[in-house]
C-alpha cells in the first residue's frame, strides 16, 4: 500500500481538502464555503465551529467519492492568517474568531506604535508597522473592550493551534503562522517578550513553536473514528497560506517571485536571510523552509471580485446556476470584450483596509472615472486590472530593495482564468506562468507533512518532482502605453485618497 497524504486550505471563505500520492497526483479534491460575520464596520468574526466541521464533512464527501481514507498516512495544512481564537482551560473557545481581515483595532495599534515605534516592530517582528489587523492589537482590543473574555482566557490561538489542538489535543503553532502576531520575535524564533508584557501574558498563554512542517501529534483515537481516518495519523504543522501556495508551485529559491488571487492578494519572494527594507515598505516573514523568509505582503484580493459577483451579477450568477456555468467565467468574458484600461475606470481594491506597501487601515474601495460609457463589464475589468496594479505596486518596492523579479508564479483561484493571467503579464511586464497543480495551497500543505514523516528528503527536491508549468503568459507590448498610464493612475488615486479615507472614520 503506498501512502497518501492529505493537504487541507482552511481559506477565510472556504475549505479545501485534497488528497495526493507522493508523486504529487490529485486523487480528490473537495471545497466547503463558510460564512463570516460582519457585526459593524472593521468587524469580521467567524463562528469556530465551521472549521473542524467543514473537515468533518470534507472527508465524509471524499469517502462517498470511494477514496479510502485509511491509506492517509499524514495531513497537512495550509492556513489563513491571523485570524485569532480566545479559549479557556478546556481549549472551549470564549468569543467568535475574529478574522485576519477584521480592523477593529486601529486605536490600540495607535497606541503601540506611539509607544514603541515602528522601527522596533520591524526589527524585531519583520512587519513594518502596528497594523490594526495584527493580532497583539486585536488581543489588546479583547482586553480592554470584553474584560470578562480576557480573563477567562488561557490560550490565545491562531487558525492552526486551534485546529491542531482538535486534532491531536496539544498546542503547537509554527515560525510561519506566529510572524505577523508582533508577539514573536523573528530574530530569536521566539516569543517577544515586551508584547508578552504589554498583553499581560506569559509564553504558557500560546502554544509551543515548531517549524512548519513538523509532526505535531498522532491523531487523537476518536477523532480519527469520526473522520474515517486511520488511528496512526500524523497531523503535522503548516504554514500561512500564501507561503504553502508559493510551495505548491515550486517558488521555493531566492529570487522567485508567487503571486495569489483567492479571497487575499499575496505575493511571496523567499531569501535565505533577512532582509530589512530601508524604505520600510516591505514586511519580512518566515518561509516553510527552514531559516528562510520572504519578502511577503497581502491584501483583499480575489475577494473584491466576489463582492460584485454577490451584488451586482445576480444574472450571471442565476444563469451559472441553471447552466451549470461557472459565474465567474460569464463575467470575464464581459472583461475580455472590454478594452485594456477598461477606458479609463479605475479602481482601488480595498474592501477591508490595504496592507504594505500602502498602509492604510483606513482605506476603502474606490470606483474612479465613471462616464456614461462604462458597462459592467468595465467594472469587471477595472477590478481585475486593479490587482494587477497592487501586485506591480509590491514588485517596484521589491526593486528598491534590489530584488528584481524575471518570472512570476501565479496560482489561486485568480491563476485559472487565462483572461486575468494576460491581464497581469501585459501590467507587470513580465511573463506569468501557471503550474499543474489544481489546489497548489493543499499541495504545498501535502509536500510539508510529506517531508514530515519522512516521505520526501526535503522541501526543494520534493517540488522539483511535483510541479510543472503547463501555461505561460507573455506580455503583449500592445497594451504596455495603456497599462502604464492605468498604474501611475492606481498610484496616485492611492496617494490622494489617503486623507478621505481618513474622513470616513
Amino acid at each position: 500500500m503506498h501512502p497518501l497524504i492529505a493537504g487541507i486550505d482552511l481559506g477565510t471563505t472556504a475549505l479545501k481538502l485534497a488528497v495526493f500520492t507522493t508523486e504529487g497526483k490529485m486523487l480528490e479534491s473537495v471545497t466547503l464555503e463558510y460564512k463570516l460575520f460582519t457585526p459593524q464596520s472593521y468587524f469580521v468574526e467567524s463562528d469556530p465551529a465551521i472549521y473542524m466541521n467543514a473537515i468533518e464533512k470534507g472527508f465524509g464527501q471524499l469517502k462517498s467519492r470511494g477514496l479510502n481514507l485509511k491509506e492517509i498516512a499524514a495531513i497537512g495544512f495550509s492556513l489563513q492568517s491571523e485570524t485569532m481564537f480566545f479559549v479557556d482551560g478546556e481549549g472551549r473557545p470564549l468569543r467568535n474568531s475574529i478574522s485576519w481581515m477584521d480592523n477593529r483595532a486601529v486605536k490600540q495599534a495607535e497606541y503601540l506604535a506611539e509607544k514603541y515605534g515602528d522601527e522596533l516592530c520591524y526589527q524585531h517582528t519583520g512587519q513594518i508597522s502596528w497594523a490594526a489587523n495584527w493580532p497583539a492589537a486585536k488581543a489588546l482590543w479583547v482586553k480592554e473592550n470584553e474584560p470578562e473574555v480576557y480573563a477567562k482566557t488561557k490560550k490565545i490561538l491562531l487558525i492552526e493551534d486551534f485546529i491542531l489542538y482538535q486534532l491531536t489535543g496539544r498546542y503547537v503553532s509554527d515560525c510561519s503562522m506566529l510572524c505577523s502576531t508582533l508577539y514573536w520575535d523573528i530574530t530569536t524564533k521566539g516569543y517577544w517578550k515586551i508584547m508578552l508584557d504589554e498583553l499581560e501574558m506569559t509564553k504558557e498563554n500560546f502554544p509551543e513553536i515548531l517549524e512548519p512542517g513538523e509532526v505535531a501529534g498522532t491523531i487523537l483515537p476518536e477523532v480519527a473514528d469520526r473522520l474515517g481516518l486511520d488511528r496512526k495519523v500524523k497531523v503535522c504543522t503548516g504554514a500561512m497560506d500564501n507561503a504553502v501556495g508559493a510551495v505548491g508551485v515550486g517558488a521555493v529559491r531566492p529570487g522567485m517571485f508567487s503571486e495569489s488571487i483567492g479571497s487575499t492578494l499575496a505575493v511571496c519572494v523567499p531569501t535565505d536571510k533577512i532582509m530589512y527594507d530601508p524604505n520600510r515598505q516591505m514586511p519580512i516573514h518566515y518561509y516553510p523552509v527552514k531559516d528562510t523568509y520572504m519578502m511577503h505582503t497581502f491584501t483583499s484580493g480575489g475577494i473584491c471580485l466576489r463582492w460584485y459577483r454577490d451584488h451586482f451579477c445576480q444574472l450571471e450568477s442565476t444563469s451559472a446556476a441553471m447552466t451549470g456555468a461557472d459565474a465567474y467565467d460569464l463575467m470575464t468574458m464581459q472583461a475580455l470584450r472590454t478594452p485594456a484600461g477598461a477606458e479609463g475606470l479605475s479602481f482601488l481594491p480595498h474592501l477591508n483596509g490595504s496592507l504594505a506597501p500602502d498602509v492604510n487601515p483606513h482605506a476603502t474601495g474606490v470606483f474612479m472615472g465613471i462616464t456614461m460609457v462604462h458597462g459592467k463589464g468595465h467594472f469587471i475589468r477595472a477590478i481585475m486590472e486593479s490587482l494587477g496594479y497592487l501586485v506591480r505596486r509590491n514588485m517596484d518596492a521589491l526593486s528598491a530593495m534590489g530584488i528584481e523579479v524575471d518570472e512570476v508564479r501565479a496560482f489561486g483561484g485568480g491563476a485559472k482564468s487565462p483572461v486575468w493571467n494576460q491581464i497581469k503579464a501585459d501590467i507587470l511586464q513580465k511573463p506569468v506562468c501557471v503550474t499543474s497543480a489544481k489546489e497548489a495551497a493543499c499541495l504545498g500543505a501535502a509536500i510539508l507533512a510529506g517531508k514530515a514523516v519522512g516521505l520526501f528528503a526535503s522541501v526543494e527536491s520534493a517540488c522539483e518532482s511535483m510541479v510543472d508549468i503547463v501555461a505561460r503568459y507573455e506580455p503583449n507590448p500592445v497594451n504596455r502605453e495603456v497599462y502604464d498610464k492605468g498604474y501611475a493612475v492606481y498610484k496616485k488615486l492611492q496617494t490622494d485618497c489617503a486623507g478621505l479615507f481618513d474622513m470616513l472614520v
